[in-house]
Order: structure tokens, then C-alpha cells, then sequence
């Protein structure tokens, strides 16, 4: 008998379908997953859940399963970002004159963890998540060249499903061991070398998110995480470049796909650049029940250390017919020139 049960999860929504299609089970309070084996699939136990946090952080090494994703990975460390989501109704408040229905929206703290994904588990996630979505811009002249560090991801608290493993080496990664070390002592058992703590503190500027935002229209929730990458010279200019990550999640019952994004971008400049298209990163993502997200990275450059962006996805019902979903205004800024280029993870 499967037994899934949400008293573990009190937070869990998707918890009664969480899984990677015919890779992850959740059996009692133990976490199963299809192993290849020369007989075959069959199911191994690769650890056993523990209790959801209510309060406070996860520390570096905590093992997990995404809750929307189903993916194994462990925690490197926590970040605080400020939450401006425009799903909270502010306090009504008599408008200025001139004003045409625009609201405040306030930042409340966060928490955001970087973490690494099993590579075992990325094909099975890829049609729903990149996983490559931490990138950087190269140490070279070439101003549009970029690296990308597979298998990292930001994952908010209310997304990890914590377990705990007797394995030494629960994730299959390049840079676990790198990071990593076994101390039985712990809990969590996995404690930071100082090669991680050393490639956080490098590279701090660039990794750290500090503000989400988050709307829903339709029941289709999308949030936005924007990164500052740094600035390069081209033809006498100064060219500044962010990335952001997007999720889409379906939050209703109707099944939907995306279909064509606009964007509207702003720069310091003076400049409004409008980007309209078919799909996202080459994909027109189907938003289900059974597969409620989709989450994706881009680029975007300006002349000018500061700019906006905001925007629509045309969402197609499985009757033909459409219906738009706001983007979240979010800012551009450029705030930490001062300091050292990426380092990369070369040891």
C-alpha cells in the first residue's frame, strides 16, 4: 500500500502527487527511488523523511526532495531575499490624485537556499526545470560569453521535503565531495569544507539573490528572481547584464500551456525595448495537475546600470481560447561594481 501522508507535510500542497513520473515514490515516511540495477528497475530506499521546519532555516548539508520537482539535493547555504508578492492585499489606502489603480507592494524577508541537484535525477526533471541555471559572464573580452555551473539550483523553504540518508555520498555531483565532507558527529552529517566556504565568499556578489517577486493571475502563479552579473566593455560602452529565473505554476485544476511572452524593458538610458515571441527558452511548457511548474533562466543586457522589466505570458485553455498573465515588475540594479569578478570553481 502507498502511503503518502500529509501529516508530515503539513505545508506540502503538492505532497500527494510529488514525484518524478516512474522515478520517486514516497513509501510511509521513506524516500524511493527507481535504481538500475543488471535485473533491472526496482525500488530502493534512499532515505527516510524528517520533519518540515515551521521555524527557522535548514542548515548546509541537509539533504532534501523538491516538493513541486521531485529531485534529490542537499543545501549549501541559506539566503535572505525580500518577498514582494502582489498576491498579499495591502491595507486600502485613499489613492493620490493621478494615481490609476497602482498598488504598494511591500518586501517581506525570505528564505532562499542554493543548492546541487542529483545529476541522476536531472533527466527526469528537465522537461519541467533547467537545471542549469546559475551562469556567469566569462573572464574574457568577449562581452556576451557566459559559463554556465550545472546542477545548481535557488529553492525556497517551503520547498524542501528534508530526509536523512546512511549513505557517505547521497548526491551524485561534481562538486559534492569538492564542497562536502562526511562528519557523523553532525546533523546534518554533511559539513562544509572550506573550499565551499571560500567559493561563497568569492562569489557572494553573484550568487546571492536578494529580491523575489511573485503575482498570480488565473490561478497561474509567476515568480521572478533577478541576479546582477556584472558589467563589460563593448565599443567604448559599458554593457550590464542580469539573469533572472522564472516559475510558472499552475495552481488550479484546469490544464493550460504557454504559448508567447512579451516583455517590456526599461533602460536608465531612456530606452523601452519591447520582446514579444512563441514560448519561453524554445519550449511551450503544459501546466497540469500533475505537472504544476515550469521554471526557466534568461539574459538580458543594457547600456545603463539600472532598468525595469515586466511583461505578459499568453496562456492557451485545451478550448482554444487565451488569457494573459502579468509578469511582476522587477528592477535592474546594479549595485556591487566595486567588487571582484566571478571566480568560477576551479580549484
Amino acid at each position: 500500500m502507498l502511503c503518502l501522508s500529509a501529516t508530515h507535510f503539513p505545508n506540502c500542497k503538492y505532497f500527494p502527487h510529488f514525484s518524478v513520473p516512474s522515478k520517486t515514490l514516497a513509501f510511509c515516511n521513506r524516500v524511493l527511488f527507481f535504481g538500475n540495477r543488471p535485473e533491472g528497475k526496482i525500488l530502493e530506499t534512499v532515505g527516510v523523511f524528517e520533519a518540515v521546519k515551521q521555524h527557522g532555516k535548514y542548515e548546509t548539508g541537509q539533504l532534501f526532495l523538491h516538493s513541486v520537482f521531485g529531485y534529490r539535493g542537499i543545501v549549501l547555504f541559506p539566503w535572505h531575499a525580500r518577498l514582494y508578492d502582489r498576491d498579499v492585499t495591502p491595507p486600502i489606502k485613499p489613492e493620490p490624485p493621478g494615481a490609476h489603480g497602482s498598488k504598494e507592494v511591500k518586501g517581506k524577508t525570505h528564505t532562499y537556499y542554493q543548492v546541487l541537484i542529483d545529476t541522476r535525477d536531472c533527466p527526469h526533471i528537465s522537461q519541467r526545470s533547467q537545471t542549469e541555471a546559475v551562469t556567469f559572464l566569462a573572464n574574457h573580452d568577449d562581452s556576451r560569453a557566459l559559463y554556465a555551473i550545472p546542477g545548481l539550483d535557488y529553492v525556497s523553504h517551503e520547498d524542501i521535503l528534508p530526509y536523512h540518508s546512511a549513505e557517505q555520498v547521497p548526491i551524485q555531483h561534481e562538486l559534492f565531495e569538492r564542497f562536502l565532507v562526511y562528519n557523523p558527529s553532525k546533523t546534518p552529517p554533511f559539513i562544509p569544507r572550506d573550499t565551499l566556504k571560500a567559493w561563497q565568499e568569492k562569489n557572494h556578489p553573484w550568487l546571492e539573490l536578494s529580491d523575489v517577486h511573485r503575482e498570480t493571475t488565473e490561478n497561474i502563479r509567476v515568480t521572478v528572481i533577478p541576479f546582477y552579473m556584472g558589467m563589460r566593455e563593448a565599443q567604448n560602452s559599458h554593457v550590464y547584464w542580469w539573469r533572472y529565473c522564472i516559475r510558472l505554476e499552475n495552481m488550479g485544476n484546469e490544464v493550460v500551456q504557454l504559448r508567447e511572452r512579451h516583455w517590456r524593458i526599461f533602460s536608465l538610458s531612456g530606452t523601452l525595448e519591447t520582446v514579444r515571441g512563441r514560448g519561453v527558452v524554445g519550449r511551450e511548457p503544459v501546466l497540469s495537475k500533475e505537472q504544476p511548474a515550469f521554471q526557466y533562466s534568461s539574459h538580458v543586457s543594457l547600456q545603463a546600470p539600472s532598468g525595469h522589466m515586466w511583461g505578459t505570458f499568453r496562456i492557451e485553455r485545451t478550448d482554444g481560447s487565451h488569457f494573459d498573465v502579468r509578469i511582476p515588475p522587477f528592477s535592474l540594479e546594479s549595485n556591487k561594481d566595486d567588487k571582484a569578478p566571478p571566480a568560477g570553481y576551479t580549484f
